[in-house]
């Protein structure tokens, strides 16, 4: 049986195309956000705490925030996982290894919008 040509058998967790547009959209909201971020401090005047307290004040920074923040979770999430797929062989250790990976960024994901909403 040939696996090359028109018959070929997919095989493996055929996340392509969705993960790789997924890198893609939240890479340009974490630099949307940079941009964002940037024009704020860049901004003339002095740079202290009751300036950078209220950059994050804001409505429209807190919500810009928490969409970097889920960004970049799922970014992480997709990238440390290809990692775990592609070099950790045993099933195993690579299911101990995602669940250790997704409970840390759920962790760090609520930290940060514990932090970001003063809950």
């Amino acid at each position: 049986m040939s696996t090359y040509g028109n018959k070929r058998l997919v095989t493996g967790a055929s996340y392509g195309l969705r993960d790789w547009l997924a890198q893609r959209v939240t890479g340009a909201l974490m630099a949307l956000f940079t941009l964002a971020l940037l024009a704020q401090v860049l901004a003339p005047g002095e740079m202290n705490y009751v300036r950078w307290s209220g950059i994050f004040s804001a409505q429209w920074m807190k919500i810009l925030t928490f969409a970097l923040i889920v960004s970049l979770a799922y970014h992480a999430w997709v990238g440390v996982r290809d990692i775990w797929m592609d070099y950790v062989k045993p099933v195993g250790i690579r299911l101990c290894l995602h669940v250790f990976t997704l409970v840390w960024l759920v962790g760090c994901t609520g930290w940060a919008v514990q932090v970001l909403w003063r809950l």
